[in-house]
């Protein structure tokens, strides 16, 4: 696509400086021809005034004293009736641009000049005009260039989208390029990355809990059956049928709860993990963006902290806080760790222009945004914090600190060793 931009451009480009180009050539051909022209006979009318006022006089023609009227690289032949002709200048070779005019006297001057000089006159305005078309193309080239990379650059990045939700990644992007097209179709593959998102978080949450809430029952309705099995014993099989027929609808009852909660997304799976890891991993994945727009992520604060929640909730919380200061913010971006009491708190903050005061924290609210974002990424932040018990909040507006708070677990004490009998 790249290649078929800069070609069609360039032809484009060819075919206008093909038929301009070439009627400008025709046309300054003509001018300068003609101006040529026009000159030699002025002068030829100038002398022929000259000569004729002498010849009124009754003065002799004087050549030396006639030749300072005439142009340079120009001959004239002057001829009056009853006097030898007088000749200016050298007579030319080749073909020449001649005027002539006549006195009334009868006198008559003649005046050439080489064509030779309107030839080069005219293969300096080629040259001109050659450099021109070929700035001309050269201007083409990059402009067309720069609007192969600015169709083809988006559509790679679409493409990169498309395949990160194939392999899984639900994560919209929130960008734009400035082309109504393509941002449509961003604004469809953000859409379905968010319903991919929910879908996933839905059928993830739903299979860890019928995992852990299923295991149990299935065990004893399993133990059950084994014991009809073996019994020869009428009424041991009668009760333990009814005891089976019990936990079979205890486990219907389990199943619909669990489809249930999984309709809504604030039911976490929070589970202790190292918020160290979390952070560096975040940091790791976003320093090139950061780099690559001149700017820098860093992290400091307390380390060795275990919190309570999901570690990839976590992280796609620490994602948007990040991608939100990148798109929005400016300066460095810091990540600051730290304990207030029961609880760890991950900061955000920028050295950028902050939040809007008349925003406050709607900042969360969907579809609110001081940037002409489409503010859905801080909402979601939220509710993923929200579902394992931990919150979002802005603490600060100018500059913005955003703040991550999660249940913090004590470090893990090693267990006293106990003396071998």
């Amino acid at each position: 696509m790249r290649s078929r931009l800069i070609n069609s451009t360039l032809a484009v480009v060819l075919v206008v400086i093909a038929v301009f180009g070439v009627s400008l050539v025709i046309v300054e051909t003509r001018t300068i021809t003609n101006s040529a022209q026009d000159a030699v006979q002025a002068e030829a009318l100038h002398l022929v005034g000259i000569v004729e006022a002498r010849v009124l006089e009754k003065a002799p023609l004087d050549a030396a004293a006639l030749a300072g009227q005439l142009g340079p690289d120009r001959y004239a032949r002057i001829e009056v009736p009853g006097h030898p002709a007088v000749e200016l200048g050298e007579r030319p070779e080749g073909s020449v641009i001649r005027g002539r005019e006549h006195g009334e006297q009868g006198e008559t001057v003649t005046v050439e000049e080489p064509r030779s000089i309107v030839t080069k006159e005219v293969g300096r305005t080629l040259v001109v005009v050659g450099a021109v078309a070929l700035l001309a193309v050269v201007a083409a080239v990059l402009l067309a260039v720069r609007q192969a990379n600015r169709l083809t650059s988006p559509l790679t990045d679409l493409a990169e989208t498309a395949e990160r939700l194939g392999s899984g990644d639900p994560r919209p992007r929130h960008k734009r390029y400035g082309v109504p097209e393509l941002d449509r179709v961003a604004d469809v593959l953000d859409a379905s990355a968010e319903r991919i998102g929910r879908m996933l978080t839905a059928e993830r949450r739903l299979a860890a809990d019928a995992s852990h809430q299923l295991r149990t029952p299935l065990t004893a309705l399993s133990m059950r059956l084994e014991e009809i099995t073996v019994t020869d014993d009428l009424e041991t099989v009668r009760e333990e049928a009814s005891i089976a027929l019990t936990q079979v609808e205890r486990l219907t009852d389990v199943v619909q709860r669990l489809l249930t909660n999984s309709r809504d997304p604030r039911t976490g799976s929070a589970v202790p993990f190292d918020l160290d890891e979390v952070v560096k991993q975040q940091v790791e994945e976003w320093r090139p963006a950061y780099r690559s727009a001149g700017r820098a992520i860093v992290r400091s604060g307390k380390q060795g902290m275990r919190a309570v929640g999901t570690p990839g909730a976590v992280a796609q919380v620490m994602a948007a806080l990040i991608e939100n200061s990148l798109m929005h913010g400016g300066g460095t971006v810091a990540l600051r760790t730290r304990v207030t009491g029961n609880q760890a708190v991950i900061e955000v903050t920028d050295e950028g222009p902050g939040v809007p005061a008349d925003l406050g924290n709607r900042i969360f609210e969907r579809a609110i945004s001081g940037r002409n974002s489409t503010g859905i990424g801080l909402a979601v932040a939220r509710d993923l914090a929200e579902a394992d018990g931990g919150r979002l909040e802005l603490l600060q507006t100018h500059p913005p600190v955003f703040a991550l708070f999660l249940s913090r677990t004590p470090p893990a004490r090693p267990e006293p060793e106990r003396p071998v009998r």
